[in-house]
């Protein structure tokens, strides 16, 4: 399925082996890493087109649905279940009403949705005419092509979902390795940095940003000593915190960004670090401040510009406590592509080498 700017397969969890270990040697099987291309899988060589979706019942009072996500890289031999994906999760409830995990409830239908990566819950709604999901429709998601039915995800309680706190230093900005930087987490750890601070524009292309050895070095420096900042330990491994490069918006939104996903500069923006980046912008004190262009008020909605369009984030803040944000909305879509079986070695199960095994 894709899954807003995502895209990847889609498993029941009673499909899959109980043992981690042979489930995520079935999961690199499956996408065909580690290898640039992942011509033996169905990866698409790029970490949008490497992931994928683990969806069961939910396990919990009040819950609709389970969702586990796990990021794989086309060179490398990980499956990483730790962080969030919000564009995935734009696919767990239309996949669960294709598999007959959930009826449809009407003309649209509402789950609730528990990703057990981080305990994060979502109100999901998709539309559901005649009691089947719809695809078609005049929503339109930058770095998608076309226009597909809207799926409204509603997020709960996003703050904190891999650090300790949205704020994880205890502060809304910070001096890390040299740089002013603001290190936030409501659904995705991120580390926001201006571009200028970096003798950069914030305005290259992804290409640019890609060649650009020097900067990625230094990002990765200043990754990795804001994981400790924040209180995750030695990041060298991990896919988080995310580095985004930010600039004064240029396409009427609020504020232009460069996301790394963190070593390749992406496309558009993750779902969840566009809610990041939209929360930064209403932090008063941000590295945001004098460079973002937002209303004021306690509903606001935040366009985050990025390389193939713009996302718009609605972000609701306490009235008391203009610090915290209450709710955090916005659109995706997500299309079903195909449905059948894939073939899996036998030795990836058993060590034996002599037949495939779906």
């Amino acid at each position: 399925m894709r899954g807003g700017t995502s895209r990847g397969p889609f498993f029941r969890g009673q499909d899959l082996p109980a043992d981690l270990v042979t489930r995520d040697r079935v999961l690199l099987a499956v996408m065909g890493s580690p290898d640039r291309r992942q011509i033996d899988g169905l990866g698409g060589a790029h970490p949008l087109t490497s992931k994928v979706a683990i969806v069961t019942k939910g396990s919990q009072p009040g819950i609709d649905l389970d969702f586990l996500f796990a990021q794989l890289q086309p060179d490398q031999d990980t499956v990483d279940t730790t962080p969030n994906c919000g564009n995935m999760l734009a696919g767990v409830v239309p996949f669960a009403l294709e598999t007959g995990m959930v009826r449809a409830q009407g003309e649209s239908s509402t789950f609730r949705v528990l990703t057990l990566n981080t305990g994060m819950q979502c109100d999901i709604t998709v539309q559901t005419p005649g009691g089947q999901v719809s695809y078609s429709g005049d929503a339109r998601i930058d770095g998608v092509p076309g226009t597909c039915a809207p799926i409204l995800i509603n997020f709960l309680d996003t703050a904190g979902s891999v650090c300790e706190s949205l704020l994880p230093t205890g502060r809304v900005v910070d001096e890390i390795d040299g740089l002013t930087v603001t290190c936030i987490d409501n659904g995705m750890p991120l580390v926001l940095v201006r571009a200028a601070d970096l003798g950069r524009t914030g305005y290259e292309s992804v290409a640019e940003l890609n060649a650009d050895t020097s900067l990625k070095a230094r990002l990765e420096q200043l990754r990795i000593a804001c994981g400790y900042a924040m209180g995750l330990g030695d990041v060298t491994a991990r896919n988080y915190p995310k580095m985004t490069l930010i600039a004064p918006p240029r396409a009427g939104g609020g504020i232009s960004t460069r996301s790394f996903i963190p070593h390749v500069c992406h496309d558009a923006i993750g779902v969840l670090a566009a809610v990041t980046v939209g929360t930064a912008c209403v932090l008063s004190g941000s590295v945001c401040d004098g460079v973002a262009e937002v209303a004021p008020g306690v509903e606001r909605q935040v366009a985050v510009e990025h390389p193939t369009g713009e996302f718009c984030v609605e972000l609701e803040t306490d009235p008391a406590d203009p610090q915290r944000v209450l709710r955090a909305a916005l659109v995706r879509t997500a299309r079903l592509i195909m449905r059948g079986e894939v073939l899996v070695p036998r030795d990836v199960w058993t060590g034996a080498v002599d037949a495939p095994h779906g």
